[in-house]
């Protein structure tokens, strides 16, 4: 039964808009929560990146000379040499990045679960649909956002670029986006988007999944209830098997999308040498 115009009028936002809705509220959330975990995402590339750069440098005594060594020393080791509010570098598209691939990762989450596979007679949503939904709508939702993903980590490493001497890529954001679209074309915008949908597809089975799995067993079998307290374990379950899960691949994107590129918009390194050198 359709709702007469005048009345529709009068409905919330969210209710009127129910897939719109989903996706702003989707990506205000993400954009507070990157602000304050951008730090920790920081110190997560450079760990990531500086198995490649010591040995390019170092050869085979790498590993012994590595200059970051864990997360704490590598964020004081950023604030000594570059400066505290270095912790923030590269958050303006990671900010981009979060917008899109939250908000369309939630709004293809909700439109699997309610109307492609639907829950069962009892409410509850069959955790194979749940497997399935997570990774599709993850898959999705970073293929979407990966050119934002691709300048977010290079941007990551400006600031250990200019101590080691090397001239800087990117004046700013839109900046590196022109740039790497003049060199790769439009192609060069999805570099490394094959590991990034995979680690994405790992990510969501595991945060997703692992989340309304969690919620919905505390909710049955447990006195508590659909509370606040019930998201945040179900949330903390949820970090910690996509972290677990997702981390590999996440190494691997990290380090394809900071390779530089010649003229014509090729690597310049080879991605296998790269991805087994450790």
């Amino acid at each position: 039964m359709s709702v007469p115009e005048d009345d529709e009028r009068l409905l919330p936002l969210a209710q009127r808009w129910p897939r719109a809705s989903k996706f702003l509220l989707s990506g205000c959330a993400a954009t507070v929560a990157e602000l304050a975990t951008f730090p920790l995402d920081l110190t997560k590339t450079r760990l990531q990146m500086q198995g490649e750069a010591a040995l390019a440098r170092l050869g085979d005594s790498a590993r012994e000379s590595a200059p970051y060594r864990g997360m704490v020393r590598t964020a004081l080791g950023i604030i000594q040499e570059e400066g505290f509010l270095k912790l923030w570098q590269g958050v303006t598209p990671a900010i981009y990045r979060h917008v899109v691939y939250s908000g369309g990762r939630m709004v293809t989450y909700e439109h699997l679960r309610e109307v492609v596979f639907g829950k069962s007679e009892d409410k509850h949503y069959p955790l194979w649909k749940s497997v399935i939904g997570g990774m599709m709508a993850g898959v999705i939702g970073q293929f979407l956002a990966n050119p934002t993903d691709l300048v977010k980590v290079q941007m990551q490493m400006e600031g250990k670029r200019k101590l080691e001497g090397k001239p800087l890529r990117f004046r700013g954001v839109h900046h590196a986006f022109a740039k790497i679209l003049a060199e790769g074309g439009v192609r060069g915008l999805w570099a490394g988007w094959v590991p990034n949908i995979q680690r994405a597809a790992l990510v969501n089975m595991g945060d997703l999944t692992t989340y309304d799995t969690v919620k919905h067993y505390l909710v049955l079998n447990t006195p508590l209830e659909d509370n606040i307290m019930t998201h945040g374990l179900s949330s903390l379950c949820s970090g910690l098997v996509a972290s677990i899960l997702g981390t590999p691949a996440d190494v691997i994107k990290s380090r394809i999308m900071n390779q530089p590129r010649d003229k014509q918009g090729r690597k310049l390194f080879l991605c296998n040498y790269l991805l087994f050198v450790q």
